[in-house]
């Protein structure tokens, strides 16, 4: 249950659901998630930066029966803005989905900023 200091989920791109994420991993990654939005931070094994893409980025790393998630996701000061989840299947994150991440990322702050200015 939701308190009233944590940083609600935006979700600008993907989800967490059964199936595609087998039922342990949907709940490794809720509850990954759900720390952060208390406010904890996580490093290594379950997260690490993800300074290509821009400031206060990091990918959660979730294993699954045959294949490893990444959750793409931005610590803003207001919320947890999830920029992306896929399936990994290299070492590295594919470009495009760092170019595109970077580009949701971009359109997110142009648009909390303008909030504040109207």
């Amino acid at each position: 249950m939701a308190s009233l200091g944590d940083k609600p989920l935006v979700w600008l791109k993907g989800e967490v659901k059964t199936p595609p994420f087998s039922n342990q991993a949907r709940l490794e990654a809720g509850l990954l998630l759900r720390r952060l939005q208390q406010g904890q931070g996580l490093s290594l094994p379950h997260s690490r930066p993800m300074s290509a893409i821009g400031r206060h980025c990091h990918e959660l790393r979730i294993g699954d029966r045959d294949q490893t998630w990444r959750i793409l996701y931005h610590v803003a000061s207001d919320a947890i803005v999830v920029l992306d989840a896929f399936s990994k299947k290299t070492q590295a994150t594919p470009a495009q989905i760092v170019e595109v991440c970077q580009k949701r990322l971009a359109a997110y702050l142009r648009a909390i900023s303008d909030k504040e200015y109207t």
